[in-house]
């Protein structure tokens, strides 16, 4: 199973967990009979739980189907190191062990997702924020007919991040660093 089949699962899983506790939140606000009338209809012969990541089922060890644990709780992300080369990231009780390849993947789909967002990162550089500094990153450089320029570092943990430059914004870079 590749990196966008183990996310769409834990996304899958995740949103069925958010789902079953508005549910949850709009049945005890109803009489017993509302929340009836509005309980979402499953198919008949649908499975009453979301498969496990892999698309197996998880077999049923009690005769009463179990309540998931914390509806009222937020689903929270836990991410650990289980070894040198590999990072776990478990939401919802669904587990993805992922690689260096699968990490970089998963970063550059957050990079491009985050960059879409209407809410833009901050301005200024918060204090006490970390980060891991790439001394002298490997870079290559384009030139664009209309003059600006693409900028592609290679950071050790991010990986290649571009920047593109208009003209004047390339003079103020070159200002920046060779100021004394």
């Amino acid at each position: 199973m590749n990196l966008h089949d183990q996310l769409g699962a834990l996304e899958s899983s995740l949103d069925t967990l958010l789902h079953g506790a508005a549910a949850s939140e709009r049945a005890s606000d109803q009489s017993p009979a509302e929340a009836t009338e509005a309980a979402p209809r499953q198919a008949p012969g649908a499975p009453d739980e979301p498969p496990a990541l892999g698309g197996a089922r998880q077999p049923d060890d009690s005769a009463a189907p179990a309540e998931p644990p914390g509806l009222n709780e937020p689903a929270t992300l836990v991410v650990s190191r289980p070894e040198q080369n590999a990072i776990e990231m478990t939401i919802a009780g669904k587990t993805v062990k992922l690689s260096p390849e699968g990490v970089s993947e998963l970063i550059e789909e957050l990079s491009n997702v985050r960059a879409s967002m209407s809410v833009e990162q901050p301005a200024g550089i918060a204090p006490g924020w970390r980060f891991a500094a790439t001394k002298n990153p490997i870079m290559a450089t384009q030139k664009y007919p209309n003059g600006d320029r693409l900028l592609v570092l290679r950071h050790g943990g991010h990986g290649w991040v571009p920047f593109t430059f208009s003209p004047n914004m390339v003079i103020e870079l070159y200002a920046m660093l060779t100021k004394k």
